[in-house]
C-alpha cells in the first residue's frame, strides 16, 4: 500500500511540473513603431520661464510665432528672447524620441535645445530648455500648435 501511495505522489509530481512548465509559455511581443515627432506648423508660446519666474508676466510673448516645416526649414515672427533670433533649418537627434533639437541659421552657429514633445490634456505641445550665454539662467519654453 505504501509503495502505491509513493507511485501515486510521483505521478502527480511529474503532473504538477509538466503542467508547471507548459504555463510558463513566453508569448513572443511584437515591437511597436513609434511614431514620428512631426513639429510642422506654426507654434505659439504657451509659457515661459527663466529659473523658475514666469517670463509671459513681464513681457508680452502674444504675437511670437515660430513656423517648422517638413523640409526642415523654421521661420520666426515677433521675436522675443528665444534659442535662436533668425530663421534657418532646424533638426531633432532622433525623429522618434528626440531629446534635442538644433537651430541653424544660414550664418552663425547653431544652438542646441533639449526638447520634449508630450500630449497635456489632449493637446500636443513641446517644451525647448536652453541657456543661451550664461549658464546660470535656464530658460523653458513651452508651444502649443496654432
Amino acid at each position: 500500500m505504501k509503495r502505491n501511495n509513493n507511485q501515486k505522489n510521483i505521478c502527480l509530481l511529474v503532473l504538477l511540473m509538466a503542467l508547471s512548465w507548459a504555463s510558463c509559455k513566453v508569448d513572443k511581443v511584437l515591437p511597436v513603431a513609434e511614431s514620428l515627432k512631426d513639429v510642422s506648423g506654426s507654434w505659439k508660446i504657451l509659457s515661459a520661464t527663466r529659473n523658475g519666474t514666469d517670463l509671459t508676466k513681464l513681457t508680452d510673448m502674444s504675437k511670437f510665432r515660430i513656423k517648422f516645416d517638413a523640409a526642415g526649414n523654421y521661420a520666426i515672427t515677433n521675436p522675443v528672447p528665444f534659442v535662436i533670433a533668425k530663421d534657418g533649418k532646424y533638426s531633432v537627434d532622433d525623429p522618434n524620441y528626440p531629446f534635442n533639437m538644433t537651430f541653424a541659421p544660414p550664418s552663425g552657429a547653431a544652438a542646441t535645445t533639449g526638447f520634449n514633445y508630450p500630449i497635456i490634456g489632449g493637446t500636443r505641445q513641446f517644451t525647448l530648455s536652453f541657456s543661451p550665454g550664461c549658464t546660470r539662467n535656464l530658460y523653458v519654453y513651452t508651444l502649443v500648435k496654432e
